[in-house]
């Protein structure tokens, strides 16, 4: 019996429903496998159709041809390691999230996943079929247990396999970003790890799907719980681990410990490869954005340019009357310390016919938002039509807090194809622009050094609609407004319970009733990269038409 197992870890970024290119990505980690002398490649959960597939992989043809393409790869990897890889599998009418083991030529094991996650992001009991709590699969001697992603959550799955022979065990993950996650991650890891007495390695993949990404963070715990190895997050990476039996078992062979950043930088990183990953994917190579001076569309700026290079980023400036002298030269001075392309578009002329066409009609009233809200709808046209002209898919510029509370104008500025900082609160956007100035590293593809003036930071925001306007003048001070949203959104609180914290219950329920009222705005707006579990979209999932109010 063997006293040594090799292990060959394929942290990769698949992409959804790229089939070929996917199996051709297994194919090379295989084949890099094959040269250290594996015994076994792995790759990560539904790997084969990219993850998470939604409702596409409910399609017969789809999951048909990933399943052939599984098979096919099973011919091509015969002379060599076997290869474990994700992929769905159909049978007696039924779909399953499979763990696909291929040796010799064939696919010899199947494990079928058990526990399907039904919350955040997750609709796994819609899509799939559960398995049967199984057994482990044998590659040479060595019985391995491979728990798919969430059946490490469940002590059941783990303990049956250790009762059934597994001698280690093996997760294939498609386990998406949220901050702090691997903290999460390991915490559950080593109550498995506790519980069976088996030695446990976590695998995850790398790369942007729609609003999620998937971080890494690949590791590996021996029995009692000890850190055995860590990948670095974010990075694709093909590992070699090796596992010793002894009188007690199986172990795993130090290895490198990779520094994970801290959650700013993680955050960051998030809403650079989101967005890296959402135009590689779907095909577009440049962007474009209103640049207007103010923070929130500088901060969209330097991550556009850090993900596709500063030569691939337009800003368009959108000047009305109501512009100050300062955002001119704010706006000019971002894209001068990025290295962008900045266009002087004035919204005057089109807006003045807008209100020409418009006067019959209106006379006799009072302007109000309406007539704001003509400005914005007129930058949105003209940024929409710069994006059709010249194929650059624009970006929406919204923070979270402002997503929450519909402090935005539909069809104006939430019009583009994505939003970095939907999941991003206004307080954390300024923190996020000095902590981009302070720091630099190597996937940024932007200057270093302070590419957002401090001036654009610290001036009081403001949309610039009217006359000595301020965000202010409409809501309470971010510095207030954001724990009322963390609150009422991240932490599905009560008005009762943010008053017994201190805050001023009109202000509360008023921002109870704008978050509410701004449904329909949300269900219409732009995708965006997710940072908390409790991100706009799958994450956090509500009525348009809602009259309950918390009576607390």
């Amino acid at each position: 019996m063997a006293d040594t197992f090799r292990l060959t870890l394929a942290q990769l970024n698949p992409t959804v429903g790229d089939i070929a290119g996917n199996a051709e990505k297994a194919f090379a980690a295989w084949e890099k496998g094959r040269e250290d002398g594996a015994d076994l490649v792995a790759l990560t959960e539904m790997f084969i159709t990219g993850y998470n597939t939604q409702d596409l992989v409910m399609k017969p043809v789809f999951h048909q041809a990933a399943i052939d393409a599984i098979e096919d790869l099973a011919q091509r990897t015969a002379d060599g390691p076997a290869i474990a890889i994700g992929g769905p599998w159909a049978e007696d009418g039924k779909l399953f999230n499979a763990y696909h083991i291929c040796r010799g030529g064939h696919v010899v094991s199947r494990v079928l996943k058990h526990e399907l996650p039904n919350e955040t992001v997750f609709d796994e009991v819609r899509i799939f079929d559960a398995g049967p709590l199984g057994g482990p699969y044998a590659v040479g001697n060595t019985r391995i247990g491979s728990p798919i992603c969430e059946d490490a959550w469940h002590p059941d799955v783990a303990e049956t396999l250790a009762e059934s022979g597994a001698e280690f065990l093996l997760v294939p993950n498609g386990s998406p970003y949220f901050r702090d996650k691997l903290n999460v991650r390991v915490n559950n890891m080593v109550a498995r790890v506790v519980e069976t007495g088996l030695p446990l390695i976590y695998l995850n993949m790398v790369g942007g799907q729609d609003d999620q990404v998937f971080d890494g963070g690949t590791f590996g715990l021996n029995p009692g719980g000890d850190l055995a190895f860590l990948m670095p997050v974010f990075d694709e990476e093909i590992v070699a681990v090796e596992l010793k039996r002894g009188e007690t078992g199986w172990t795993i062979q130090p290895e490198e410990r990779a520094v994970h950043p801290d959650a700013w930088e993680q955050d960051y990183r998030v809403m650079v490869e989101s967005l890296r990953d959402y135009f590689r994917k779907t095909g577009f190579k440049k962007a474009l954005l209103g640049l207007s001076g103010g923070v929130d569309s500088a901060l969209v700026a330097t991550i556009a340019a850090d993900a596709l290079g500063p030569e691939n980023v337009r800003g368009v400036m959108l000047p009305s009357e109501y512009t100050s002298d300062e955002s001119l030269e704010d706006a000019a001075a971002v894209a001068k310390a990025l290295g962008c392309r900045l266009d002087n578009v004035p919204i005057s002329g089109s807006r003045a016919a807008v209100t020409q066409a418009l006067a019959e009609l209106f006379e006799g009233t009072t302007p109000d938002v309406t007539e704001e809200n003509i400005q914005s709808r007129l930058r949105g046209v003209l940024l929409m039509a710069l994006s059709n002209k010249f194929g650059e898919m624009l970006l929406t510029t919204g923070n979270k807090s402002e997503v929450a509370v519909g402090y935005a104008t539909i069809y104006g500025d939430m019009s583009g194809g994505y939003n970095p900082l939907k999941d991003l609160y206004k307080t954390r956007v300024f923190e996020t622009c000095r902590w981009r100035n302070a720091n630099h590293r190597s996937w940024m593809m932007a200057p270093a050094g302070e590419v957002i003036p401090e001036r654009v930071i610290d001036k009081p925001p403001t949309a610039e609609l009217k006359h000595d306007q301020r965000d202010d003048d409409s809501l309470p001070p971010y510095e207030i407004l954001d724990p009322i949203l963390e609150g009422l959104v991240d932490c599905e609180e009560s008005v009762a319970d943010l008053v017994a914290q201190g805050f001023d219950r009109a202000m509360v329920k008023r921002v109870e009733h704008l978050i509410y009222i701004s449904e329909y705005k949300r269900f219409q707006s732009a995708p965006g990269a997710r940072l908390t579990p409790r991100a706009f979209w799958l994450d956090r999932r509500y009525p348009i038409v809602n009259r309950w109010r918390d009576k607390q």
